[in-house]
């Protein structure tokens, strides 16, 4: 535990830091302390708790925490002091303490004492039962995740031994196995997998169950054994704990001084789940509150809704009322006094026999009557207003309409108090992808060396894809669909492998539906890790090839890599262009592969079956052996390609190529059979791979026995291969790739295998990944050629920056390539745009090809950028983009992502309600303006205008001008009933005869986001029917929303379904996420989480309006009741000289708010309906009067 000091702050911050919030909020003080006690800039040094480092150890030590978390608000000591000190922050319950306290003075008490505690009491010991319970809850979680069980090694007992989470401490090695939760942040240091990987789940930390691989730090995956916790005499150097979830910095020094880089590829997050790997050792460098997964566990958040702001300046109303009353009662009551010229019976003097003066007497009456028209401030109102919301969203949450029978879900309500706030949205904020649109991603089109294939045949594919029923679409998610892996001959015959059987499937498809093509086989689509594949439903991985590309294709030969200064006279450019083009498609990305039924990760033999292990080099060349037999005894694509290959290259040339780099098994997928390396290999099953057996190590050579043939001829059957995808982009990619038998069969962190028609099994050796980023927007992978020797650089990314990199040639002098590159670059350039106004996601492809001497000096610069913990980002950043220079450009590809069901009703629904939609994409322009138009959120008689400028002051020009040609349009057509400038004036009353939309791109945004140009973007943006910002980044999106938020004063509503759309949701009013295929980090970041973008139209027009309507009908009714009856009090004084005298029972006047009238307005709150919801949906203008509602 901390120093003495550090622990007071940090149990002060706990006490004062939750005000007014959740409770888990307070878990995240600690934080704060342990951060604020730390010198800026400081890291943390981690070294093992072990013999030989005990002194240093518990120097360090101290400065951490332990893993014990605590999220709970109160202690038994401190809960009753603490929640009162919480709820006497509402100012109603202040004002009632006061009329408690008050009523105890003598000279002012207008009734027993009791009674005016009584409706303080009941209030406060409510909401003190349910704080109480929501924490006990909380505390029973915290017990039991505490007293979770994990292996901890002991320095004393020399092994590893079973402690509670909350017992481990930083610096401690941990052994886990599959299928349990990691217990603290922690560097992996082994794994049982022999390419060093550990595969994890991070549904606890952001929804999505896509495993993600983890790596051992490099230089500890070749180990033998497993790592001994006595001989670990390295430290860890790594950046202080923060809850960014995407970085981690640090490096390990070994005692030679010697350093190794760490990333969050290394780091096993607390949280997440250890999968199909069957152990793991790492070393704790967070634990307790300074994991990055709880300094991310906020808690629930809390926003206030507009109507409670409303109700508490109506309360601040009421008391100026009340005091304007008692004052006139006090000044009446002096005036009564002072008429009687005697002594009145009633007047008793005091003990000494004096009167008290008229003033005075009008003073002590003062605060009679405040005690007296106490009715006057609703009590209750607040806890009503509770109730009512709970029963509102238990309402929403049971609606059957929200229900989706695909995905088997419905809406999520997350924040328990806005909704109300449905009611008065004036602008919708959306994303594009996932949330417009399926994000399901359909390969279209592509572009190679300039020439442009349309694939028609997959397009009529396409085009007779049927919807569904959820049960089909269920069992299809659970298969990995294979069609593409066995298209033999030509395009219009494509045969779907289902288990043992290839039946034709392009011939019968037009009278064939979705649910046809979605069955499998029982059994034998079974995934070996839970939950199912995301983007792999048929319309995603059956690609139908277009005829000419693959003819070209099918001339790829070795020859051309082997013999480059023969490759112009025998075989096209061209050629050679598709064929780096589909090897960039299937290597360039972070796919994983699997095949079901078999475990995804290679066990090292020692831990299985104890058998000792050979050295490293000793495997090698048996694995290259064993790579040369498979190579002489698999089957070739076709008699002639078998005799020219195997005259032109003996195995000896082939194994002085293979011995450039590892090679390793095959794929974590295709070798299950290595644990079966006893018995004989059934070649004829495709569940049962050939594998060849050596010294009791079982292997898959390169994949090669899996290569589909080029001819009609039967081939072996290849095992199904799941591609389990990041983002739907690689999926696709992936799957277009095999459609062209370029076939990724594994990857491992060092190896990338390809099975290519005509070249047979090829092995990438994995130098480096550079992964895709908002700023550089591509991603690259650098391998060496498995043939040609040589390092590559294969890139994709958007073709606004790869246009860029791509080399130019230069003005006079340049060589018939060059010239060439430059004629590709233009019809490339076309095709992009044509695409674009197709509305399809374009990516351009493009390699580089470096010497060893380049590839040396660029390595060494990367390698410190990698190693630095200051400014890492910054000096990665300039590694790659220094790599990522001079490219070629190899092709572009159009990809379709369609609209969702019901999203063009759904916005021109919402319009005709008032409310103004935007779309903020990423995406490139013409994609974006095209998507607009379809879901019509752009109609074809639109105007469009395009902001689009360098510079600030010629931003500011394009956009007076844009708006005095609006204003020019306008005023002509524009009759004086209609108001362009109005926030919530629906399209049906803007002028008919002109419209405008705006469309901006991420570049003049920043210029426009700029304090100079916020009001005139705004007026702008306000006289024209939509708003369409295309290659926005995520802080681009969030600043949009705050800057209309807070200019315009508007309630504005955020929906998306990434990650990329978490900033805007937390900054609008209300967020929405939708549970898409882009894992859950939008729904965990939302007030609300539907599965449609269509269910928009219910949840604001129906239950928004309903809501707004009951909740601010009800607050009004409070008020009205409650100064009806003080009336019918104030106005009896008037009759009984202002005495402070009821005419009614004290216990009624007490109970009126409390109990008496409080159940109707309650159930009006939950229950009313003003209109049918069939009207509201038929009449969207109807949600104007909820919009506009003075009172919300």
């Amino acid at each position: 535990m901390a120093d003495p000091i550090c622990w007071a702050r940090y149990r002060w911050q706990r006490l004062i830091s939750a005000e007014g919030g959740e409770g888990s909020s307070s878990s995240n003080s600690n934080d704060k302390c342990y951060q604020s006690s730390k010198p800026p800039g400081k890291h943390r040094i981690v070294i093992p708790c072990l013999g030989h480092f005990k002194e240093e150890y518990e120097k360090v030590s101290k400065l951490y925490m332990s893993n014990k978390i605590r999220t709970t608000k109160y202690t038994l000591l401190n809960f009753l002091p603490r929640n009162l000190f919480e709820q006497f922050h509402r100012v109603a319950n202040l004002y009632f303490l006061f009329l408690v306290v008050l009523n105890w003075v003598p000279l002012v008490e207008a009734f027993q004492k009791e009674i005016t505690m009584l409706p303080l009491v009941a209030v406060l010991t409510i909401i003190a039962v349910k704080d109480g319970l929501e924490d006990y809850s909380r505390y029973k979680m915290d017990k039991q995740i505490n007293n979770l069980v994990t292996k901890v090694y002991s320095r004393k007992e020399k092994q590893y031994i079973e402690k509670r989470w909350k017992n481990v401490s930083v610096g401690d090695f941990i052994r886990l196995s599959r299928n349990e939760i990691i217990p603290a942040d922690m560097v992996l240091l082994y794994s049982t997998d022999l390419d060093g990987i550990c595969y994890i789940e991070t549904a606890g930390l952001d929804g999505e169950t896509n495993l993600k691989q983890r790596q051992v730090v490099r230089g500890y995956s070749e180990q033998a054994s497993e790592i001994d916790p006595e001989n670990f005499s390295s430290r860890i150097e790594c950046e202080s704990p923060n809850d960014d979830l995407n970085r981690f910095r640090g490096f390990v020094e070994h005692s030679n001084k010697d350093r190794v880089g760490l990333s969050k590829e290394n780091l096993l997050l607390r949280g997440c789940t250890v999968r199909n790997t069957e152990a793991v050792v790492g070393i704790v460098v967070y634990a307790g509150h300074e994991t990055k997964a709880m300094l991310n566990n906020s808690g629930p958040h809390y926003k206030r809704s507009k109507l409670e702001r409303k109700v508490n300046t109506d309360i601040l109303w009421c008391v100026l009322l009340l005091i304007l009353m008692c004052l006139t009662g006090a000044i009446g009551h002096g005036i009564w006094l002072s008429r009687y010229s005697e002594i009145p019976f009633f007047n008793i003097p005091e003990r000494d026999g004096k009167l008290i003066p008229p003033a005075l007497a009008g003073f002590n009456m003062f605060w009679t009557m405040i005690i007296l028209l106490q009715v006057l401030i609703p009590v209750s109102l607040y806890v009503s207003i509770e109730i009512v919301k709970l029963g509102q969203i238990y309402l929403i949450q049971n609606d059957i309409d929200f229900y989706h029978e695909k995905t088997d879900s419905t809406i999520q309500c997350r924040a328990l108090n806005i909704a109300e706030d449905l009611g008065q949205i004036q602008y919708i904020f959306s994303d594009k992808t996932g949330t417009l649109t399926e994000n399901k991603m359909v390969f279209r089109r592509c572009s190679i060396a300039g020439q442009e294939y349309c694939h028609e045949e997959n397009a009529k594919r396409l085009e007779s894809y049927q919807e569904v029923d959820s049960e089909d679409e269920a069992s299809a998610d659970h298969q990995c669909g294979s069609s593409a892996d066995h298209q033999c001959g030509s395009s219009t015959h494509v045969s779907k492998c289902q288990g043992h059987n290839c039946t034709p499937v392009n011939e019968p498809l037009k009278r064939k539906s979705l649910n046809q093509l979605l069955r499998r086989e029982d059994g034998k689509g079974a995934v070996s890790h839970p939950g199912h594949v995301a983007f792999s439903s048929p319309i995603e991985t059956d690609v139908v090839p277009d005829t000419q590309l693959l003819q070209k294709f099918s001339q790829i030969s070795s020859v051309a890599y082997q013999q480059p200064e023969e490759a112009s006279s025998k075989f096209s450019w061209e050629t050679m262009y598709i064929t780096d083009f589909f090897l960039a498609l299937a290597i360039c990305n972070t796919v994983v592969v699997s095949v079901p039924n078999q475990p995804r990760q290679k066990m090292r033999l020692a831990s299985l079956g104890r058998m000792p292990i050979k050295s490293l080099e000793e495997i090698r060349q048996m694995f290259q052996r064993l790579s040369v037999r498979r190579q002489s005894s698999s089957p070739l694509p076709s008699v002639k390609e078998s005799s020219s290959s195997s005259s032109s290259e003996s195995p000896t040339s082939f194994v002085s190529k293979l011995s450039l780099f590892r090679t390793k098994l095959a794929s974590p997928a295709l070798d299950g059979a290595a644990q079966r390396a006893a018995d004989p290999p059934h070649t004829d099953s495709p569940e049962h791979p050939p594998v060849p057996q050596a010294g009791g190590v079982g292997t898959v050579a390169a994949g090669g026995e899996h290569s589909c043939a080029a001819s009609p001829q039967a081939s072996p059957p290849t095992p199904r291969l799941c591609y389990e995808a990041e983002s739907p982009d690689e999926a696709a990619l992936v799957h277009a790739a095999r459609a062209y038998k370029c076939v990724l069969q594994s990857r491992t962190p060092e190896q990338v295998t390809v099975d290519l028609a005509g070249l047979g099994s090829l092995t990438f050796q994995l130098l480096h990944i550079l992964p895709f980023d908002s700023l550089r927007k591509r991603m690259s992978v650098v391998v060496r050629h498995p043939l040609s020797n040589c390092v590559v650089v294969y890139t994709k990314g958007a073709d606004s920056v790869m246009m860029d990199l791509v080399r130019a040639a230069p003005e006079g002098g340049a060589n018939h390539a060059e010239i060439e590159q430059k004629k590709i670059k233009e019809r490339t350039q076309k095709h992009l745009d044509a695409y674009a106004r197709r509305g399809l996601r374009t990516l351009c492809i493009a390699k580089k090809v470096m010497s060893d001497a380049e590839y040396a000096e660029w390595l060494n610069h990367h390698f410190l950028a990698e190693t630095s913990i200051d400014n890492r980002e910054a000096l990665l950043l300039e590694s790659a983009m220094r790599l990522e220079t001079g490219l070629t450009l190899l092709g572009a590809t159009g990809i379709e992502d369609r609209l969702q069901e019901g999203v063009p009703d759904t916005i021109q629904a919402l319009r005709r309600a008032g409310v103004k939609v935007w779309m903020l994409t990423g995406d490139k322009r013409e994609t974006a303006v095209n998507i607009a138009f379809a879901c019509k959120l752009l109609e074809p008689d639109d105007r469009i205008f395009t902001l689009k400028s360098q510079s600030r002051d010629a931003c500011a020009l394009v956009m007076s001008k844009i708006l005095d040609d609006i204003q020019k349009n306008t005023s002509a057509q524009k009759s004086p009933s209609q108001n362009l400038g109005n926030v919530c004036a629906s399209p049906s009353t803007q002028a008919p005869g002109f419209s405008a939309g705006l469309v901006i791109d991420g570049r003049t945004l920043e210029h426009v986001l700029h304090d100079s140009l916020q009001n005139v973007f705004l007026e702008l943006t306000e006289k024209c029917r939509a708003v369409v910002c295309c290659q926005a980044t995520p802080l681009q999106k969030s600043l949009l929303v705050r800057l209309v938020r807070s200019k315009l004063q508007a309630m504005t509503l955020a929906v998306g379904d990434g990650a990329n759309d978490v900033s805007m949701i937390q900054v609008a009013d209300i967020g929405v996420g939708i549970s898409g295929q882009e894992g859950m980090q939008a729904v965990m970041a939302s007030d609300f989480a539907i599965s449609q973008f269509r269910h928009l139209r219910k949840l604001l027009l129906v239950h928004g309006h309903w809501c707004s309507t009951r909740l601010t009908n009800m607050v009004l009714y409070y008020f009205y009741k409650n100064v009806a009856y003080v009336n019918l009090l104030f106005w009896y004084q008037f009759f009984c000289g202002f005495s402070g005298t009821s005419m009614t029972d004290y216990w009624i006047l007490i109970l009126f708010n409390l109990l008496f009238t409080s159940v109707p307005p309650i159930l009006y709150g939950v229950l009313d309906k003003d209109v049918p919801a069939e009207i509201l949906l038929q009449l969207p203008q109807l949600y104007m009067i909820s919009q506009k509602s003075g009172v919300g």
